[in-house]
């Protein structure tokens, strides 16, 4: 048997060991393979470039952040086989064969890892392809090509990637002494050790991380961000080091919990474990942590545009005059776009109405004046309360802004202001109302129909129309959109149009977004899979005695699910405390709720990683029971 085979051989009969490290590499393949796809598509012929540039952007980074997880991935297992390696020095390898052997095995995985994630990608590609155009919102059509460029590529790049760590694990691989190599990790390490002066202050930068992330409101966030994680990831290192471990040791001294039922197998070596994987858990939870935030950040800036799109008009569409606009002008532009709404077929309402800005108080502010037949007509129009103010009064209407703003209220500087009118009376502002009727930023007088007819002071008028269009589809909106831009000249404010503009723009941000979260959120998940497995031959024989003096089948199920738990969810579960902070101190930020959204992006990442625990818990166990 030659070397290659040998090297061959070692990696199929150890596919439990290799499965993970297998699947992450080719899952890592195939994000690679699809945002190539998706680069080279000659629907993205003429895209704008930005996109395309964001596309090779993510790739970049998923093929750098690749290279990282596959090294750590490397190092598990050579932790993991010490004993082999001890063996086969027993046998007469040298240390140059054992670097060979795992130079060949790692190019092997490598191969086939590529060509799986290439043929995966390939064969979702249309489905893929089919979820991307309803996401990135383009008018070309990505149907199915085969993409040439994008298999070479790939495979030149993760050849070159795995070629690169194959010699440099095999360069610092180092088997160090015979007994080492054959004791493996049975070797006693001692009661694992935590300073309580650390463990405190682990927790009180974490709760002083959490208290100023959420006390702080606008621009504060920004300000606050880098302190914040600074003291959260100190924090995090102490809690996962020093507090977890002195947490273990105070319920291993309380006899109650330490010798109720099968906890005393669970906590005998739980704090072992905890101290050897410390840093695997801190990395887990700050890589989760930076996904759970990326992707909530994504989604909760969209829904926070979108909404403030929807909630900025209640009406279909407004025209809205420049200053200085011919009346005909704009009279002519109101009835080209009733004939285009006529031409589609819409059945619409519609209302004209007069606005003046007229010169208020001492400090020369313009505010705009409407006449109340005209409100409520606009009001009729949206279901809105009706106004009917006397010919001695002015009502004050709020603005119904949504953005960020820092100032005051405009009733408190406009209530009491007045108005002249040619007959020399003076029009006091007596009380205020919100309505979105009209939402104009520095707030606006309704006035008697009389008293308009009178006004002073007018520094120009206008007309505003607006329409209330019913349902439409996303491709009438686009048409209309693009007719009515033409007909307007920047006139038109039309919000279906306006959204549909946001998708198209955020849709790519969006989609690139997601999937390198969902990289670096299975890359992490991949990682706490090697490290259950790093021990697995050292806890069969300690299962296999155990069960010897009287473990029940039941309880050593019960047994595994509780150790595996802990040691699965123990870093999503910070990762998800931290990734909940972080999304509440964005809504303070923008001062809008984002409950929903982070709850759907953390409860989704959650479900995720319960389905990775139920598999590794389903493979762990089948392996425990195969030599009892």
């Amino acid at each position: 048997m030659s070397f290659r085979r040998f090297a061959y051989l070692n990696v199929m009969r150890n596919k439990r060991l290799y499965i993970a490290y297998f699947l992450s590499s080719m899952f890592t393949v195939m994000v690679f393979f699809t945002f190539l796809l998706f680069a080279f598509h000659p629907a993205f012929t003429g895209i704008n470039p930005n996109v395309i540039t964001g596309i090779l952007t993510a790739g970049a980074i998923i093929y750098v952040f690749s290279f990282f997880c596959i090294l750590y991935s490397m190092s598990s297992f050579l932790q993991s086989r010490k004993r082999e390696f001890g063996l086969l020095m027993m046998l007469g390898a040298s240390n140059r064969q054992i670097k060979a052997m795992v130079f060949f095995e790692n190019i092997i995985i490598g191969v086939f890892s590529t060509i799986g994630g290439i043929s995966l990608g390939l064969l979702f590609a249309k489905a893929i392809l089919l979820v991307a155009e309803n996401v990135l919102i383009i008018e070309e059509s990505l149907y199915f090509y085969f993409p040439i460029q994008a298999i070479l590529i790939t495979l030149a790049s993760f050849t070159l990637l795995f070629l690169f760590i194959s010699l440099f694990v095999a360069f610092i691989l180092r088997t160090t002494k015979l007994v080492d190599l054959l004791k493996g990790n049975v070797r006693s390490k001692g009661e694992p050790k935590s300073n309580w002066i650390l463990s405190l202050l682990g927790a009180i930068l974490l709760i002083t991380g959490y208290i100023i992330a959420l006390m702080v409101r606008g621009t504060e966030v920004i300000i606050a961000l880098v302190p914040v994680v600074i003291i959260v990831m100190i924090g995090t290192y102490f809690f996962y080091t020093q507090l977890s471990v002195y947490v273990v040791r105070l319920l291993k001294k309380n006899r109650f919990i330490f010798w109720r039922k099968t906890n005393l197998l669970l906590f005998s070596d739980l704090s072992y474990r905890l101290k050897d994987n410390a840093r695997t858990f801190f990395m887990v939870a700050m890589i989760s942590t930076v996904a759970f935030s990326a992707i909530g950040s994504l989604f909760g800036f969209h829904s926070f545009i979108t909404k403030g799109v929807n909630d900025s008009s209640p009406y279909a569409m407004n025209y809205l005059p420049h200053r200085g606009d011919e009346p005909e002008a704009v009279s002519q532009d109101i009835e080209n776009i009733n004939t285009l709404f006529a031409d589609e077929g819409l059945d619409v309402e519609h209302e004209v109405v007069d606005l003046a800005y007229v010169n208020i108080g001492s400090d020369d502010a313009v505010i705009s004046v409407i006449r109340s037949s005209d409100f409520n007509r606009l009001a009729h129009l949206i279901d809105a309360e009706l106004v009917t103010p006397t010919t001695e009064e002015a009502i004050v209407i709020e603005p119904t802004d949504v953005l960020i703003s820092d100032g005051s209220r405009v009733s408190k500087r406009l209530l009491n202001e007045t108005v002249s009118t040619s007959t020399g009376e003076v029009i006091q502002a007596t009380s205020a109302m919100g309505s979105p009727v009209i939402d104009s930023p520095n707030g606006a007088f309704v006035v008697h129909d009389d008293v308009f007819r009178t006004l002073e002071n007018i520094e120009w008028t206008e007309k505003n129309a607006m329409w209330m269009l019913g349902d439409l589809s996303t491709e009438t909106v686009v048409r209309l959109g693009e007719e009515l831009e033409e007909i307007a000249n920047q006139r038109m404010y039309f919000p279906d149009y306006t959204i549909f503009q946001i998708e198209k723009g955020y849709g790519p941000i969006l989609f690139i977004g997601l999937f390198i979260g969902l990289v670096f959120f299975v890359s992490a998940g991949s990682f706490l899979y090697f490290r259950v497995f790093t021990d697995f031959d050292q806890e069969k024989l300690k299962f296999k005695a155990i069960t010897k003096i009287g473990l029940t089948e039941s309880e050593l199920k019960q047994v595994v699910t509780q150790q595996l738990a802990i040691l699965f969810f123990s870093p999503i579960v910070v990762a998800l405390v931290h990734g909940a902070v972080a999304l509440t101190a964005l809504s303070h930020f923008f001062d809008y709720n984002l409950l929903m959204e982070s709850t759907l992006v953390l409860a989704s990442f959650g479900m995720i990683q319960l389905i990775y625990f139920l598999m590794a818990r389903h493979f762990y166990l089948k392996q425990i029971m195969r030599i009892l």
